[in-house]
């Protein structure tokens, strides 16, 4: 919500989960109910229409069937999935049977997927160790989901080069790591700035390069 309001669109949320975090991690995660998510979805899709929609982490399937069914029945678009499965921190934060949920259910309504580079070796089955792995892992996840995918640097791959992967083409978006211990949350961060600039009209491309910009700004303020 902050980061949409600092990109000057209006967000609007459903909770999937109540948690007990900080700035250095998560300890504890609190499921809502599925017919209680579905409630907040109605609430916002009958009020102010979403001109993007970004999903961050739910941790179970019977959450994500509520919202790809909500979606697909209020006909949202721009939709811009961060695959959250493995936190920065490597913690795990998905339920097993809710990686099928969400590989089946709720990526193929996606606009882009933002994994991190243990979430593309995920959903990609590869392991990814260099940039050419990053192309591959991009290109095969883009192809099995059709949707384009931001498979994001760092991760000890590169200085935080991220890479587009849509219509069959690859683009390296540069960036420079900052050298600031806050990271919790950036990816978080990157994926609602790309749905706010999504929400005002400019294309992929350039969503992606002003959200960039805009977290690259903000991990240098510190």
């Amino acid at each position: 919500i902050k980061t949409m309001t600092a990109n000057g669109v209006f967000a609007m949320s459903a909770i999937t989960a109540l948690t007990a975090q900080n700035t250095t991690g998560v300890t504890a995660i609190f499921d809502t109910t599925p017919q209680f998510l579905a409630q907040q979805l109605d609430a916002v899709f009958t009020d102010i229409y979403p001109d993007a929609v970004k999903i961050g982490m739910v941790s179970s399937a019977p959450l994500i069937d509520t919202i790809a069914e909500r979606l697909h029945f209020y006909g949202a678009k721009h939709i811009v999935v961060d695959p959250v499965m493995v936190a920065t921190s490597g913690a795990k934060l998905l339920q097993d049977d809710a990686v099928q949920a969400l590989t089946e259910k709720l990526l193929p309504l996606a606009e882009v997927l933002t994994p991190n580079i243990p979430e593309a070796e995920i959903l990609s089955g590869m392991s990814i160790t260099n940039a050419a792995d990053m192309e591959a892992a991009a290109r095969a996840i883009s192809e099995r989901y059709g949707c384009a995918v931001l498979c994001k640097g760092g991760h000890q791959i590169n200085d935080a080069d991220d890479l587009l992967w849509q219509g069959g083409t690859g683009k390296w978006f540069k960036g420079k790591r900052i050298a600031n211990p806050n990271t919790h949350g950036t990816g978080c961060t990157l994926s609602s700035a790309i749905a706010s600039n999504l929400a005002k009209g400019y294309d992929l491309d350039t969503a992606v390069e002003r959200a960039k910009a805009y977290i690259s700004g903000c991990l240098s303020a510190m």
